[in-house]
């Protein structure tokens, strides 16, 4: 059984094709610049050398149809045709309150994807465009939508509602929605197998650290709480985007600066943050080499950062009356042992602490708390395309 994960950006196409009867990745790659002028196609097949293809990609149903003539290419294809394509999984931004898990693609879930564009109105126009690009290349072949918010939907109104009048949630759904779903549920997943131990006896603390990044409570194997809201602009400090700030702060600076409501956006989306604070980058590797040489804004940037996530933690073991496991994912989490050096420091009176030696690696699924710890600190890899791979194969098994 093959599965096409797809993730369609507003210029971009990420893919995977898994065989599942192993959950083996047969090939993958990125689709880049559709519309402008430079598109490319980099594919890499599994075993095989990369491939770059460089071609006019003017929207996404070529970028599409180039993917698929990868995958089915004579010399660096993996399948020998498409028919071998049994299913197709989508990463979907934003699903409101409408799904509380993935659910096969069908017109009516179109049109509630259509309905909520206002809420995600960078993500869900790209993802249902390629949606229809796989139904327009490959009819009948059944479709799944991954929701990076349906892992959520399990939050109790005390925690996804706003301090607004409720007329507002019942009106346009303003409430906490919460993201990177796939990833939070995967490594919870993980970090439970590792334990040898039921989800659902577990407190987990999900720490998804890159440019974009959120962090979850998860009581018992239900997400509870998580740091992004209405939209992913919410929470922690990220690369570009503010995080949580004082709600007075848009209306002032919007005077004193003349800004237009899209100014503000692009402002707080794109301009703050980590970069905003130290004025070197929004790459956390640009920024630690910056403070290793004395920058005194780069270093501000990652103290206020790492200061941020320890309080979510502390936040979320009082909501949970506990914690057993707390876990570090993504590009930065995953990947900067200062970092997590520098959040974990302080949290020794949860009955934890990181093991200098072991927290020295990079990428790779590993406890790096000190031996005996009452709570256990892992590293471990996200895998969100093979979660939704996963779902694919599980909605669809009756389908094929």
């Amino acid at each position: 059984m093959k599965v096409l994960v797809v993730n369609c950006g507003s210029s971009s196409i990420k893919y995977q094709l898994f065989n599942m009867m192993d959950e083996t990745v047969l090939a993958k790659g990125l689709v880049e610049r559709i519309g402008l002028e430079g598109s490319v196609l980099t594919h890499q097949p599994d075993g095989k050398d990369k491939v770059v293809i460089q071609e006019d990609i003017p929207n996404h149903s070529v970028g599409i149809k180039l993917v698929l003539n990868a995958l089915t290419d004579g010399k660096h294809g993996v399948i020998t045709s498409m028919k071998e394509i049994v299913a197709i999984g989508h990463r979907v931004v934003h699903a409101g309150e409408k799904f509380a898990d993935s659910v096969l693609i069908t017109p009516d879930v179109m049109n509630a994807l259509e309905e909520c564009i206002d809420m995600a109105p960078l993500h869900n126009p790209p993802n249902i465009l390629g949606i229809n690009a796989c139904a327009e290349l490959m009819p009948g072949v059944p479709q799944v939508g991954v929701f990076d918010t349906a892992f959520h939907q399990t939050m109790p109104k005390h925690a996804f509602l706003y301090g607004l009048p409720y007329e507002a949630y019942e009106k346009y759904g303003l409430r906490r929605y919460g993201f990177h779903g796939t990833s939070h549920k995967y490594v919870s997943q993980q970090a439970a197998e590792i334990m040898d131990q039921h989800l659902t006896n577990l407190r987990i603390i999900t720490c998804h650290l890159g440019n974009g990044a959120s962090i979850a409570a998860i009581k018992y194997g239900r997400s509870i709480d998580t740091s992004m809201g209405f939209t992913p602009l919410e929470g922690l400090v990220m690369g570009t985007r503010s995080g949580e700030i004082d709600p007075a702060i848009i209306p002032y600076l919007m005077k004193k600066e003349g800004m237009t409501p899209d100014q503000i956006d692009s402002y707080l989306n794109k301009k703050s943050g980590v970069l905003g604070i130290s004025g070197v980058s929004s790459d956390f590797r640009d920024i630690e080499g910056a403070a290793d040489t004395g920058n005194e804004r780069a270093q501000l940037a990652i103290d206020i950062f790492a200061y941020r996530v320890k309080k979510y933690i502390g936040s979320y073991v009082a909501a949970m009356g506990g914690v057993d496991a707390i876990v570090f994912t993504a590009g930065l989490g995953e990947n900067s042992p200062d970092i997590r050096d520098k959040i974990c420091n302080g949290l020794e009176f949860l009955g934890t602490r990181i093991d200098p030696a072991k927290n020295k690696i990079r990428g790779k699924a590993q406890e790096i708390s000190v031996d005996g710890a009452k709570v256990k600190i892992f590293v471990i890899p996200t895998n969100e395309e093979l979660v939704i791979a996963r779902d694919t194969r599980v909605i669809c098994g009756g389908l094929i």
